[in-house]
C-alpha cells in the first residue's frame, strides 16, 4: 500500500541514516530526542517496516533503511532545487501585463509607472485608455485602474489615490476673472458627451448651464487648453502643480457648489485568479508601494 510521507519526516530518516545516533540527529534537526524518537517511530508504523536497529552504540539502518535511502535523498534533492527556483523567480519576472486605464488618465498614470522597469528589465506593459470598461473576468486586461469601486465579479482591489477635483486655469485668466460669483461667467472646458456621465462632468452639467468653450474626452487636452488660458477645467489637485495650473476663487455665494466638487478614489484592480502572478504581482506591488502616504 502507498503511502505519503512529509517532507519532514524524509528530513528525519536522512538525519537518522547520517548520523547512525539519536541525540546527534535531533539536534541537527532543531528538535529534542524524544520528539526525533516518537517522528522515527511513526513513520516506521506507517511503512510496516523497522528502519534502525537501536543498540547502545546507537542506530543501524536496515535493509529497508538501505532501498529507501536512494529516494529520500532524491526527495532532497528535488526540494533544493525547488528552493533555488523560488528564490530566483524575483529575478525572472517578465512578460506582458496589460493595464486598463480610464480615458484621460492614461497620460498621467504613467508617473506612477516610474521606476518598475529598472527593478524588472524583462516587464513589458500594454496600456488601453478606450472609454468601454475592460472586463477582466474575461480577461481582457491583467490589472485595472478604475475611478469608480467594482461591485461585483472575483475580484481583489486596493485604494491608490484620494483626491478631489478643482477647477483650475491659467496664473493669468484666473488673474483676470478675480473671485467668481457666477459660474455662468466662466470660459468652461469639459468633457465629450461621450463621457458626460463622468463625475467632473456631472458637477459642471449640475451647478452652470452655461455651454463650455471646449470639449474633449482627454484629460491631457484640457489641461492643456486650461494651461494656455483658454478657460477653466476641473483637475485632480495633484495635476495643478506639474502643469503650471491655478485654482480659480469662489465668492460667498457658491459654497454649496464648492462644498460637492467631487472627491475621486483610484482603485488598483485585478481578478482573484491572476492577483498573485508574479509579473501581475510585480505590478500590483510596485503601485501599491508608489502610492502609499
Amino acid at each position: 500500500m502507498a503511502i505519503e510521507p512529509h517532507w519532514d519526516d524524509v528530513r528525519i530518516f536522512l538525519a537518522l541514516y547520517r548520523e547512525r545516533h539519536l541525540a546527534r540527529a535531533a539536534k541537527r534537526l532543531g528538535l529534542d530526542s524524544s520528539t526525533a524518537s516518537r517522528r522515527l517511530g511513526r513513520l516506521e508504523e506507517e511503512l510496516g517496516s523497522r528502519l534502525f536497529e537501536r543498540t547502545s552504540e546507537g542506530l543501524h539502518p536496515t535493509i529497508e533503511a538501505d532501498q529507501l535511502l536512494p529516494a529520500a535523498e532524491e526527495t532532497e534533492r528535488g526540494l533544493h532545487r525547488f528552493s533555488r527556483e523560488a528564490g530566483a523567480l524575483d529575478h525572472t519576472i517578465e512578460g506582458v501585463v496589460r493595464i486598463s486605464v480610464p480615458p484621460g488618465l492614461a497620460e498621467h498614470s504613467m508617473s506612477l509607472l516610474a521606476g518598475l522597469f529598472t527593478r524588472w528589465p524583462l516587464l513589458r506593459l500594454e496600456v488601453d485608455s478606450r472609454i468601454e470598461v475592460s472586463d477582466l473576468s474575461r480577461r481582457e486586461a491583467d490589472i485595472a485602474l478604475r475611478t469608480v469601486r467594482p461591485r461585483s465579479g472575483d475580484l481583489v482591489m486596493s485604494r491608490l489615490l484620494r483626491s478631489r477635483w478643482v477647477p483650475a486655469t491659467s496664473p493669468d485668466y484666473a488673474a483676470a476673472l478675480g473671485r467668481i460669483h457666477a459660474l455662468g461667467d466662466v470660459r468652461w472646458i469639459g468633457w465629450s458627451r461621450a463621457l458626460s456621465t463622468v463625475v467632473p462632468a456631472e458637477w459642471l452639467r449640475r451647478h452652470t448651464d452655461a455651454e463650455p468653450i471646449l470639449r474633449s474626452n482627454s484629460l491631457t487636452a484640457q489641461i492643456e487648453a486650461a494651461k494656455l488660458g483658454l478657460g477653466v477645467a476641473l483637475v485632480s489637485e495633484p495635476f495643478l502643480r506639474p502643469h503650471g495650473l491655478v485654482p480659480v476663487r469662489f465668492g460667498r455665494g457658491l459654497g454649496t457648489a464648492v462644498a460637492e466638487l467631487p472627491v475621486d478614489d483610484l482603485w488598483l484592480v485585478a481578478h482573484r485568479s491572476l492577483r498573485h502572478t508574479p509579473r501581475i504581482a510585480a505590478v500590483w506591488d510596485h503601485l501599491c508601494l508608489i502610492t502609499a502616504p
